[in-house]
């Protein structure tokens, strides 16, 4: 069974930066995609970043380009997320979650299972 574990997220003021943390148990790690989503108050889960299985390519939310950088190491089965120049409309519960299919790079929430528990992150104005 595949078990998710985000940890890292917390309070921040704006302009701050935090660094999320996934780590993964259960199938092999270096076979899947990862991504991270989140969610705010009131709205739906959103795409926020991906990673493929080798680390070669990334993709992001164009509301986070430039300022989160996705990456992975496969020999930690941990999948990392640091978010720098944060804004209050960062807040969100963040949730990392890992591609349903070997070897393939989705992007939107039904590609991916399974999910981990979240982590809530913060932004103070």
């Amino acid at each position: 069974q595949v078990q998710l574990v985000e940890s890292g997220g917390g309070l921040v003021q704006a302009g701050g930066s935090l660094r999320l943390s996934c780590a993964a148990s259960g199938r092999t790690f270096s076979s899947y995609a990862m991504g991270w989503f989140r969610q705010a108050p009131g709205k739906e889960r959103e795409f926020v970043a991906v990673i493929s299985w080798s680390a070669g390519t990334t993709y992001y939310a164009d509301s986070v380009k430039g300022r989160f950088t996705i990456s992975r190491d496969n020999a930690k089965d941990t999948v990392y997320l640091q978010m720098n120049g944060l804004k209050p409309e960062d807040t969100a519960v963040y949730y990392c979650a890992q591609d349903r299919t070997p070897n393939k790079m989705g992007y939107n929430i039904d590609d991916f299972d399974p999910w981990g528990q979240g982590t809530q992150v913060t932004v103070s104005s």
